[in-house]
């Protein structure tokens, strides 16, 4: 099955054959292969008669490009007169890459494009090295309108819960619907990253305590946490370990694309806090998979959903804080702002005067939203904030 994910293409194809290395960033398995592919292919329809050269280092046939020497040699071998177009996936298992990155863009023959799931290599090593000469484009698990093209299913309350238990991650079209199976391959997927991206790469010997840090993330989804309420947790399970080695291991997951940090913004002010962050996965169904799927943490599912759903539509996101009162999320795209509290359901009038109320003291004109699971009319707005049902608010594309 071969699903075009536009959105990303369309932010790939103004960098076409422009000397710039067009680098595709994010977790393991959430598709970034899958585009490196359709790229290549749109460019054999526009360059039929230019040469391709693609590595996927996940194949054993390329183990022996083990770093920038070989990665060079192998590229001159395989080049021919006129336009060459290099693809690498997952670079960043070839030792000092970016050495070789620099010298074959000097060239001037080549138009590269590489993928890779660590976002220390691409955001600091990388760019160090190639002195803004390339272009980073980040790759999510599939959002719920993907999710519904790829598995050819209908927006209904079925297809969300099926979502919100399995997640995005586009390989799972390939699986029967069956809860022991897809939480098998989701758990070997979850061993892959902690193994390959994080425990592997930064030499990581207790991985217990690894285990348990992230353990400690999916059953605090939507928390604020610190790395001392991490370390006293981690103590009373007997894995001790002081502030800055838990604030390193937290890192580590970041950079690998597993979980995502969001930082308290100050509503009035704008300040932004220091300490205090919010965790979501970037894969729900992963999420999932480490602590058990659990009936009872719908609450914690629903705004990790809507937190991938903010980031899906390119919004930079923040947890609001105004006085005592919280925020669950503030969006930020080109200087505009939204608002949005997440609830399960608004059971009674102390639920809703907690919602909507706290959204009630933001004092400036940008939209407010209350996003819940309750069935709901077309248009709903309580004092002009917006009440929207998760189901809808996952089929818009821009609010």
């Amino acid at each position: 099955m071969n699903v075009i994910r536009e959105q990303y293409l369309k932010k790939v194809r103004p960098y076409y054959t422009k000397q710039l290395i067009k680098v595709i960033t994010g977790q393991r398995r959430v598709g970034k292969s899958f585009l490196l592919r359709q790229i290549k292919d749109e460019l054999k329809i526009l360059f039929p008669k230019a040469n391709f050269l693609y590595i996927d280092k996940e194949k054993f046939e390329f183990d022996s490009i083990s770093n920038y020497e070989g990665l060079i040699q192998w590229v001159k071998i395989n080049t021919k007169r006129g336009k060459n177009f290099l693809f690498i996936d997952e670079i960043q298992d070839i030792k000092n890459f970016e050495k070789a990155l620099r010298s074959l863009l000097s060239d001037g023959k080549y138009d590269i494009y590489c993928t890779g799931s660590n976002s220390q290599v691409f955001s600091g090593e990388l760019a160090t090295y190639l002195s803004g000469r390339q272009i980073e484009i980040r790759i999510h698990s599939l959002s719920f309108i993907e999710f519904i093209l790829f598995h050819k299913l209908k927006f209904t309350m079925e297809s969300l819960s099926l979502y919100m238990k399995y997640g995005g991650l586009p390989y799972l079209i390939h699986l029967p619907k069956n809860d022991e199976i897809v939480f098998d391959y989701l758990k070997n997927i979850y061993a892959t990253i902690l193994y390959r991206d994080v425990i592997s790469r930064h030499q990581i010997r207790d991985t217990a305590f690894l285990e348990n840090l992230l353990y400690f993330l999916a059953d605090n989804t939507g928390s604020i946490v610190s790395a001392n309420k991490i370390s006293d947790y981690l103590k009373s399970q007997k894995a001790s370990k002081n502030v800055s080695v838990v604030i390193n291991y937290l890192s580590f997951v970041e950079q690998a694309y597993f979980v995502n940090a969001v930082k308290r913004k100050e509503i009035s002010g704008k300040r932004i806090f220091e300490t205090g962050e919010k965790y979501y996965f970037e894969d729900i169904g992963l999420r999932n998979a480490i602590g058990g799927f659990k009936p009872d943490d719908i609450g914690k599912m629903l705004e990790n959903v809507v937190y991938n759903q903010l980031r899906f539509m390119g919004y930079n996101v923040f947890v609001g804080k105004e006085g005592d009162k919280e925020i669950d999320f503030i969006a930020e795209k080109n200087g505009e702002y939204s608002y949005y509290q997440v609830a399960y359901l608004l059971s009674n009038e102390k639920v809703l005067n907690r919602e909507f109320g706290n959204l009630q003291i933001i004092k400036d004109n940008y939209p407010k939203y209350v996003i819940t699971m309750d069935e709901l009319p077309l248009n709903t707005s309580y004092k002009g904030i917006k009440h929207l049902n998760l189901l809808k608010f996952l089929s818009l594309k821009e609010h």
